[in-house]
């Protein structure tokens, strides 16, 4: 058995999630607590009750879902449960760098604090919106962006086999979406993010968060990353502070992060967060090798992994 984390991005937030969690498990107040502490943001009160509105501003969601994502590693730790190689979407590969050890706990939460603050605060004036286009290649989301009149558009993060989202302009996206429909697209799905992410428009945004990087430390991986700008796990030549600033204006290309896991004998994803979009996503991919697919999202799913976990590694022993 070899165990690959997953961990969520933007979009994937929802009310009262991890609140069970964080009522059950005292490592997990502590890890929203230092939260706190480190950020001077209530993310619990934000999470736990308060409106959408607000748990839906990018210097919110961001914070809100590292936190939990961290949390869980927190309780995954205590179970003695690791994996071999991770990868997370967009903001998760956040949480992705902190497990592995190549950022540190404090500077990761201040870091993904000012992430979330720079994508949206440096964000063009206009209306801006990211759709999920379902059933559709590569190559006929490229040519739907391409012939959009009503202004910028662009493929933006490469998911799964059949699932690409396009991130722009509002008209633009949404002429996209009746275009895509009409090419014989299954499905288009807005999704809940608030600006034109993995796009040039951010590049206002990539920069102050290249100056900000600047005074990370940044160590060198103890467990390997597969990062969402070609798909690869990142090596000891790779500048992770230029890579990390580039993500936010360049695709993710999560379809190849998730091929590569799979060719390095990955055969248990565990998604780590909210929701259960990666699962989807590696259920989605077309590979022929099985693969064991959990999500831990509150204190059932959890329950049920560690369950499941402790009858593989029973079954394995034997």
């Amino acid at each position: 058995m070899k165990i690959g984390f997953l961990f969520p991005g933007q979009g994937s937030q929802s009310i009262g999630m991890g609140q069970d969690l964080y009522e059950k498990y005292e490592v997990v107040k502590k890890v929203y607590e230092k939260v706190k502490q480190l950020t001077n943001i209530d993310i619990a009160e934000i999470t736990f009750s308060g409106s959408e509105e607000v748990l839906n501003q990018t210097k919110n969601t961001q914070l809100a879902i590292l936190t939990m994502s961290l949390a869980i590693l927190a309780i995954l730790e205590e179970k003695g449960i690791q994996a071999e190689v991770t990868a997370g979407l967009s903001l998760g590969e956040y949480s992705a760098m902190i497990y592995s050890q190549a950022i540190e706990f404090e500077e990761g939460v201040k870091l993904v604090q000012k992430r979330g603050e720079y994508m949206q605060q440096l964000v063009p004036e206009g209306e801006w919106l990211m759709a999920a286009i379902l059933g559709m290649t590569e190559e006929q989301v490229q040519e739907v962006c391409q012939k959009v009149t009503k202004g910028f558009v662009v493929p933006a993060n490469f998911n799964t086999t059949g699932q690409i989202v396009i991130s722009g302009e509002k008209e633009a996206v949404e002429q996209a979406e009746q275009m895509a429909k009409e090419m014989g697209a299954k499905k288009v799905r807005v999704l809940k993010t608030a600006g034109p992410f993995h796009t040039k428009k951010l590049s206002k945004a990539s920069e102050a968060l290249r100056d900000e990087l600047q005074h990370v430390t940044i160590h060198k991986l103890v467990i390997p990353v597969v990062k969402n700008l070609d798909g690869k796990t990142y090596d000891d030549n790779d500048d992770i502070r230029d890579i990390l600033a580039k993500h936010i204006v360049h695709p993710v290309q999560f379809s190849k992060s998730l091929e590569t896991m799979v060719a390095m004998g990955v055969d248990t994803f565990i998604e780590i967060g909210p929701g259960k979009t990666l699962s989807s996503f590696v259920k989605r991919l077309n590979t022929t090798q099985e693969c064991s697919i959990f999500s831990i999202s509150n204190v059932e799913t959890l329950e049920q992994v560690l369950l499941l976990l402790k009858k593989e590694r029973m079954k394995n022993d034997e």
